[in-house]
């Protein structure tokens, strides 16, 4: 893997420590089952898109809430081994990481997912290092730190630093960073207020005039539009082994690519690293 130019990267959004275990199927009520296997690393949306790029051959660094906590050490321990930097905005905070613990059916490649998300660890534009944005090529938002994201996405659009949203599931205050958006790249389960279905999705977002907007559906086609422009690409038929954290790679990928080439080229080639990636177990065996 070569990459002529090493891209700096910035990685806004939530931090969690993924408890994540192999299994033949989910718990029943009141069922205790044996995992198959299990593993441990950092998660959220924007840090394993974070360790994507820095995988491939990028710097990178992620924006979030870590803190003080003897958990955390975890998860700095594995970031650290993928090398992405930590700006924590809230380094005396002895509060516990939101925690996530994850159940993949080894059958199906299906995960389930529990979690607090960001929801105890909301931190202020005041806590931002003042020299974030130095020498950035790219910022991607999750949506999981809204009130920081809001202030980063005017600060881009003045620097003319590209930044791409990971739509994940649409979150309050999302239509505050939107203006500012140059790549809304949305899962289908992304449903801003009073839409229903992905053409009123797709409506949504452009009436914000991003000029590339995509939403991946899996293992269908990506839809996508692309300066007024709309169209499909087709994702690679895989056999998954694990899908948890597919579409935070794609993203970590996507802001790779997008940086070399054009918008179709970039989701082509972040939906095959994407695919590559959930015939491993957990987030972090597909770099080995």
């Amino acid at each position: 893997m070569t990459n002529p130019k090493s891209f700096r990267g910035l990685f806004v959004g939530l931090i969690t420590l993924d408890l994540i275990y192999l299994a033949d199927s989910t718990p029943k009520n009141n069922q205790k089952i044996v995992a198959n296997d299990y593993t441990v690393a950092a998660g959220g949306p924007a840090t394993n898109a974070s360790v994507t790029f820095s995988h491939l051959r990028n710097q990178a660094q992620i924006l979030g809430v870590v803190g003080s906590h003897p958990m955390t050490q975890l998860i700095r321990g594995d970031l650290n081994k993928y090398k992405v930097a930590i700006a924590d905005l809230e380094p005396s905070t002895s509060l516990p990481p939101p925690v996530s613990s994850i159940i993949v059916t080894q059958t199906t490649g299906e995960r389930a997912v529990i979690s607090i998300n960001a929801v105890k660890t909301q931190a202020s534009s005041t806590s931002i290092p003042s020299d974030i944005l130095q020498d950035v090529d790219i910022i991607l938002i999750d949506g999981h730190q809204m009130m920081i994201s809001c202030y980063l996405a005017q600060m881009a659009k003045a620097k003319n630093i590209p930044l791409v949203i990971d739509g994940g599931s649409w979150k309050p205050g999302f239509e505050q960073v939107l203006p500012f958006v140059d790549y809304a790249v949305c899962s289908a389960n992304f449903y801003p207020p009073n839409c229903h279905t992905g053409e009123e999705v797709l409506a949504y977002l452009q009436t914000f005039k991003i000029p590339h907007i995509a939403i991946t559906h899996g293992e269908k086609p990506i839809t996508y539009v692309n300066d007024g422009k709309t169209g499909a690409v087709d994702v690679p038929i895989i056999q998954a082994i694990d899908t948890l954290g597919a579409g935070d790679v794609f993203h970590g990928a996507f802001c790779h690519y997008i940086l070399q080439g054009n918008f179709i080229e970039a989701l082509t080639q972040a939906a095959d690293i994407a695919a590559d990636s959930c015939q491993f177990f957990g987030t972090r065996r597909w770099l080995d």
